[in-house]
């Protein structure tokens, strides 16, 4: 995992460049990494941002960098 700030948001590597959701195989900008707590303990959540505009999240873990 890597370090999280006192906003709550993850210096995540890939922030600010193109990932692709494994899980919905859609592509767009990563803007945001949130760790969101949960009974069960910490969930972190990817916030992607497309073309379009319209976000959608994703488990952290789901994306990986996109290829050109």
């Amino acid at each position: 995992m890597n370090p999280v700030g006192s906003d709550g948001y993850e210096h995540h590597p890939l922030l600010d460049t193109r990932v692709r959701d494994i899980a919905s195989r859609g592509e767009g900008v990563l803007v945001a990494v949130t760790h969101e707590l949960h009974n069960h303990g910490t969930v972190r959540i990817a916030h992607i941002r497309p073309a379009s505009g319209v976000e959608w999240t994703t488990a952290a873990d789901n994306i990986q960098a996109a290829r050109p």
